[in-house]
């Protein structure tokens, strides 16, 4: 029998939660989220800066002996849920998850330091719809000089990367490069809080990190670790449409009574309310499954995303549809939270995905895709 998961949070994660709370309240407003968006730089480095430097929570899974905080991806998550409460445009997930993930897996000790403190931003060289357990990318070849070539498309947060961390292929099979030579090219995406770019890499050097079955580890650590925490990033996105919206039925009124005295709408909520409950228990559960090491992490990391996706996007869009005409509008932000769950539900493998992945490591019939 397994001991119980402890689902809550303890004192030390709410007094980070408040911090980070108070931090994106001062720095990241809806209204500066907004505008950012229209601008040549949607990312908010002065953001990330005031994120690593004054917080810290850059390294929070790091530890201390390897330049980090020495906490553990439990408080980690709580940062990403309060990002994804604030639809904050920050490379969070790409760096201090995804690549910092793949860095501890290698037992790397250059990079780490430097991406723990934030004096660096990494990201995964993996489409961001690549998902735990897929195989190994072969997009990128390694020639007879050691040297990269090959492109990499929908890369989440490469834009402001400044080192990259590259699965190849070489004459020596599968091998995970730390490289700072690339062309990002930005392309089009619905989140616009989270740009993608397509790399290439033409000639490019780099310093091998990890190299056959250890790479092969390294990147399905990343993607596992990304799946099970990006859960607690819809967490928070479904808690704002939750919260926010609850806030505006009890103020607006039609027909001489608040619209959220009708019962329609108390319905709705209500169902939405016991989904954003119980997406709060999987996501915290995949995020102590990580935390712990736990042989259950690839059920955890996997019931969280079946899960969790499908719940941030109906919030989103109740969010929207309950707000009446103002939603639909631009100036609110209802639309950010919407696109961020829209992406998310593709990022790091559909829910579809792995509900199948789910049903293997269960020994259960796979679904049909």
């Amino acid at each position: 029998m397994t001991d119980a998961v402890d689902l809550g949070y303890s004192e030390v994660e709410q007094e980070l939660r408040a911090n980070v709370r108070a931090l994106l309240a001062a720095r990241a407003p809806q209204s500066a989220t907004l505008a950012r968006t229209e601008s040549a730089q949607p990312v908010d480095t002065a953001l990330w800066r005031a994120l690593s430097v004054e917080l810290g929570v850059t390294g929070l899974a790091v530890p201390e002996k390897s330049g980090g905080a020495g906490a553990s991806w439990r408080e980690t998550a709580v940062v990403l849920e309060e990002l994804g409460r604030a639809a904050a445009p920050v490379p969070y997930l790409g760096s201090a998850v995804l690549a910092t993930a793949a860095l501890l897996a290698a037992d790397e000790t250059v990079l780490l330091p430097t991406v723990a403190s934030g004096e660096h931003v990494a990201a995964l060289a993996v489409p961001f719809a690549a998902a735990p357990g897929t195989a190994f990318p072969d997009t990128v070849r390694v020639d007879a000089d050691g040297l990269l070539h090959g492109t990499v498309r929908l890369v989440a947060d490469a834009t402001t990367a400044d080192v990259l961390l590259v699965p190849a292929v070489g004459a020596g099979g599968p091998a995970l490069y730390a490289v700072g030579d690339f062309t990002a090219v930005p392309v089009v995406s619905l989140d616009m809080t989270r740009p993608l770019a397509d790399l290439a890499l033409d000639g490019a050097s780099g310093r091998l990190v990890a190299e056959g079955d250890a790479a092969l580890r390294a990147v399905d650590a990343a993607l596992t670790a990304g799946a099970a925490l990006l859960a607690s990033e819809q967490l928070g996105v479904a808690e704002w449409a939750l919260e926010t919206t609850l806030a505006y039925v009890k103020q607006r009124h039609q027909f001489g009574r608040p619209v959220g005295s009708f019962q329609a709408v108390k319905h709705r909520l209500a169902d939405l309310w016991v989904a954003v409950a119980q997406l709060r228990a999987v996501a915290r559960n995949a995020a102590d499954a990580l935390a712990t090491g736990s042989a259950e992490l690839p059920v955890a990391a996997a019931l969280a995303q079946a899960f969790a996706s499908q719940v941030a996007v109906t919030a989103a869009e109740e969010a929207v549809q309950l707000h009446g005409g103002i939603g639909f509008t631009w100036e609110h932000p209802a639309h950010l939270y919407l696109k961020r769950a829209k992406s998310g539900s593709i990022a790091l493998g559909t829910a579809d995905r792995h509900r199948a992945r789910l049903a293997a490591l269960v020994d259960l019939p796979a679904p049909t895709l």
